[in-house]
């Protein structure tokens, strides 16, 4: 038994599902005499047959079938005790993408569990969520839908939330209803994507009145000028939430219902890296709601946190 190896032992497990050398080979990315090889030794190391195999079929035997969800045990108990040294080691490094917001105290949570390391590209969400999927990042920060997730490999949890509000000419401070507003589309999907799928909706759910325009003013001070211009309180974006406003103008916070938009940390659904989900622990666990299931609180459809 000194000589068996946790190698040898996913082996096993593979072959075991498979009940083909073939397949098991290819999906352990090993070459098929080596993998018959070591699934002998083990035999032999462990002193039991667990495969009866003939030219045309592969079948566990009666010791097979016993050890197999004990050697399953093994391998999660294995892998356990390996992530945990990954979040105590802190020396594997993780690129992390955003688009306008992280947690304050990112850096404390995480300096511990991994090296990370902060993208230097600002990137829409759509942007980040690709890079992810492709393996240019292995977390981001940005806002997806569970399509997205579904289409492009990907899984999320909750980090973050904004509320947004309304913001308007004159000095009424007070509360509008959402009906009473209006949202900006702009016509630059491929800057604003997130945004305008996420302003069609709440238009759709709420009534409020859908604004294309054409210069980019989903932020900043083309921003404030639309806000002059519109006879309603506009709907500010989360890349604005916390842009400075002009002495002319107020915020105004929105209800009937009160509009949350979300924002994930992403990876990879086969990521396996004890120091990547190490992060997505330290940033994830004990967030909370944030409000956004509360009575009266409005998600689009299709988010993934509704």
């Amino acid at each position: 038994m000194t000589s068996v190896e946790l190698r040898q032992l996913r082996y096993f497990v593979a072959v075991a599902e498979e009940l083909n050398f073939g397949r098991a080979a290819e999906r352990l990315l090993i070459a098929g005499p080596s993998l018959s090889q070591q699934i002998k030794a083990l035999e032999r190391d462990l002193g039991v047959r667990l495969f009866d195999r003939d030219r045309r079929s592969v079948s566990l035997t009666a010791a097979g079938s016993a050890l197999l969800p004990h050697t399953r045990a093994l391998l999660e108990r294995a892998d356990d005790l390996q992530r945990r040294a990954g979040r105590l080691s802190g020396s594997e490094p993780v690129r992390l993408g955003y688009v306008n917001w992280l947690p304050s105290d990112l850096t404390a949570r995480t300096a511990t569990v991994a090296q990370l390391h902060l993208d230097a590209w600002v990137a829409p969400s759509h942007t980040q969520a690709a890079r992810v999927a492709a393996g240019g990042l292995d977390l981001a920060v940005c806002w997806v839908r569970t399509e997205d997730l579904e289409e492009r490999g990907l899984r999320a949890r909750l980090i973050g939330a904004d509320r947004l509000y309304a913001v308007a000419g004159g000095d009424d401070t007070g509360d509008v209803a959402a009906r009473d507003t209006a949202v900006l589309l702009d016509d630059d999907t491929t800057s604003w994507s997130s945004w305008n799928v996420y302003a069609e909706e709440l238009a759709q759910d709420t009534g409020a009145r859908a604004v294309r325009i054409s210069n980019g003013g989903i932020t900043g001070p083309a921003f404030f000028d639309h806000v002059r211009r519109c006879s309603r309180p506009v709907i500010n974006s989360p890349k604005g939430q916390t842009s400075p406003l002009p002495p002319d103008l107020v915020q105004r916070p929105v209800t009937a219902p009160a509009i949350y938009w979300t924002w994930s940390l992403v990876w990879r659904e086969n990521e396996d890296r004890p120091a990547v989900l190490a992060v997505v622990d330290a940033l994830c666990d004990g967030v909370g709601d944030l409000g956004i299931r509360a009575p009266g609180a409005w998600l689009p459809d299709g988010d993934p946190h509704r």
